[in-house]
């Protein structure tokens, strides 16, 4: 019996100290952010654009909280709609290539990125459309 006492006060301390833990932005939650992603289809000069259409297999990414690469990414549906279920309370950005059409970007792209924070548990944020240039 006295060696069982020790046992139960290390546990009741682990139990009340994984309580006390403030969960961070990410997965794990009941909330959900969703939205959309259009292509405007541009010569490489920008100066004809060539159609317009849903971004579907569009990659989007999500960093969660304050970290420094993503945390997931999903692929756009064929409609361009994506979502990212199961989020804690938090700050998110949400984020997408592109082509650079004011030909800053060495590289020739660019990124578009979305903040937004989760305040509810069960909350499902839309975030306005993500407008892509290829």
């Amino acid at each position: 019996m006295k060696k069982t006492i020790p046992h139960l006060i290390f546990l009741l301390f682990i139990g009340l100290s994984l309580l006390s833990c403030k969960k961070t932005a990410g997965e794990g939650g009941s909330a959900n952010i969703r939205g959309s992603v259009w292509v405007e289809d541009w010569n490489t000069a920008f100066t004809i654009k060539n159609g317009e259409y849903a971004g579907a297999d569009t990659d989007v990414y999500i960093i969660y909280g304050n970290d420094l690469s993503y945390g997931d990414k999903t692929k756009a549906s064929y409609d361009g709609s994506f979502e990212f279920k199961y989020l804690r309370e938090g700050n998110y950005k949400v984020y997408v290539y592109s082509k650079d059409r004011t030909f800053t970007s060495q590289s020739g792209d660019t990124v578009f990125v979305k903040e937004v924070t989760v305040n509810k548990r069960k909350q499902t944020i839309t975030l306005d459309q993500f407008t892509i240039y290829k």
